[in-house]
């Protein structure tokens, strides 16, 4: 219906421009709609005209040849405003058309109905109608009436789909204004690909970085990377395309001033909701003096290293040199060497020189029990379980632990003899770790109710540095230890991150 509202002509024209109808002109099934309109009510004519503030002009014709007329001039004027069809039978007797140019000249219009066309608040529009140039002596009928209004109505709903569809365009472009908007100011380099990764959109960022044009291609990227890192990008990439993984790697980004930077890049498939399509949105990050930082403080780290080595052989020669001084110390040097060999070992096991930092439980214990193995020989100390990780915090602590009690052994228990053993397992149970040692094949261990220098270290390592705990049995196959620490404790710093991250 109407709204009164709407009687404002400006208000009206505002809402007529909404729909930039014009776009409509010839449109297929307005012209559908008029065809049938002229056949419903036998005339030679028909129209669906809007009405702007100085013309009516046609989206859909038949039987006329003009593309507009005159607003002033014009039948569907006197439509405006009413809910329901506006009939004129012979418009030469109507007052208000008698001296109409359209009647008293071509085409000489005398039969006129229109059913006017009325947006969803109400605002008149213009009108469905049909003419003839003779007067009918009688009205449309009622299945006439009701067909012009069914017809009215589907060219409503074409036009207001028209005006849906404007909304739509119209948020889309303020989404992408805002998503350009948002992505231009991102000190980060943001990209789109393709499903097949071919890139099809960079922030502006990428231009004032690089100072390489747009659109990217191969020559560019040649042009852009660093020469020893393109083809492993490339390989990379088009693994990623291929398993539809996240793709993520570091590589060099030339800048414009010519020097190249280190960036992380990381990017993700999503799904465009149109069957399998995706598509691919990313970032550059510039990490280039974080990257030179952990350089340098791994070469700080692995000069640390070489020191403490350094350290190691020179007290282990001031020990033997003292030794030699002093015979009577001879077992207690002996004793202590062995342990900073140990040490050593472990030492050498997770040192940032040794290339990458092993983070293996089995392995640094393998490592630690290695002088317990004769050449050719099978291990006498077999380590089963679970494999775990170890951080190099905790790493010595660990070796300090399995070196005394291995040495313990080779003096009193199962390794002091042929044919001994030891086996060491390793659970995980949680956010525990389970390290079970016994002894088999050895003399029978006896407690005499003293604590030696060896136990109180175990003791100080794995209640206070390791904040753990342990428990020692004096069994009659042999002496057994079983030891539970916090697998935060040992664990390396990034699993421990991961672990906090995850939960």
């Amino acid at each position: 219906m109407p709204s009164p509202e709407y009687s404002d002509e400006e208000k009206r024209l505002r809402v007529l421009e909404d729909f930039q109808a014009e776009a409509l002109e010839d449109d297929p099934e307005l012209q559908a709609i008029v065809n049938f309109a002229a056949k419903l009510c036998n005339v030679p004519a028909s129209m669906v005209t809007l009405l702007d503030d100085r013309r009516q002009f046609f989206l859909a014709r038949t039987g006329v040849d003009q593309r507009e007329t005159p607003r002033g001039i014009s039948f569907c004027t006197h439509a405006l405003g009413q809910s329901e069809i506006m009939e004129v039978a012979d418009a030469a007797l109507d007052a208000r058309f008698a001296d109409n140019p359209l009647v008293t000249g071509d085409p000489h219009v005398r039969y006129y109905a229109g059913q006017p066309l009325v947006s969803d608040e109400g605002a008149p529009l213009g009108t469905l109608c049909v003419i003839d140039l003779q007067p009918h002596a009688e009205a449309l009928n009622e299945f006439q009436r009701e067909g012009l209004a069914v017809l009215a109505q589907a060219a409503m709903r074409r036009l207001r789909s028209r005006r849906q569809g404007l909304v739509a365009t119209r948020e889309i472009e303020r989404s992408e204004a805002r998503f350009k908007a948002l992505a231009d100011s991102m000190p980060d380099i943001a990209f789109s690909a393709n499903q097949d990764g071919v890139f099809d959109y960079f922030n502006r960022r990428w231009q004032e970085f690089t100072g390489a044009p747009l659109p990217y291609n191969e020559e560019i990227g040649r042009t852009v990377l660093h020469p020893d890192d393109y083809q492993d990008i490339i390989d990379d990439w088009m693994e990623a395309i291929a398993t539809r993984k996240p793709y993520e790697r570091e590589n060099r980004l030339r800048r414009a001033d010519g020097q190249y930077r280190w960036m992380l890049v990381r990017a993700l498939p999503v799904k465009t909701g149109v069957g399998d399509r995706i598509r691919w949105f990313g970032t550059m990050t510039d990490i280039d003096d974080a990257h030179k930082l952990s350089e340098s403080r791994d070469m700080l780290a692995k000069e640390l290293s070489h020191r403490i080595k350094n350290i190691f052989a020179v007290v282990s020669g001031l020990v033997s040199l003292q030794a030699r001084k002093e015979p009577e110390h001879k077992d207690f040097a002996e004793t202590l060497n062995d342990t900073l060999r140990a040490l050593g070992r472990a030492h050498d096991f997770v040192r940032p020189a040794s290339g990458s930092t092993r983070e293996s439980l089995k392995g640094l214990l393998e490592v630690v029990f290695a002088p317990y193995r004769a050449a050719g020989q099978e291990p006498r100390v077999i380590v089963t379980g679970q494999e775990s990780a170890v951080g190099q915090a905790a790493a010595t602590s660990i070796a300090l632990i399995f070196h005394e009690l291995a040495t313990n052994s080779a003096k009193y228990g199962a390794l002091s003899v042929d044919g001994g053993t030891v086996t060491l397992n390793i659970a995980e149970d949680g956010e525990q770790v389970h390290l079970l040692w016994q002894e088999h094949g050895g003399p029978p261990p006896q407690d005499n109710g003293k604590s030696g220098f060896g136990s109180r270290l175990v003791d100080l390592t794995v209640t206070g540095q390791l904040q753990g705990s342990w428990e020692r049995r004096f069994e009659p196959a042999g002496l057994v230890v079983e030891l539970v620490l916090p697998r935060d404790a040992i664990a390396p710093m990034g699993l421990m991150a991961e672990t906090e991250a995850s939960t």
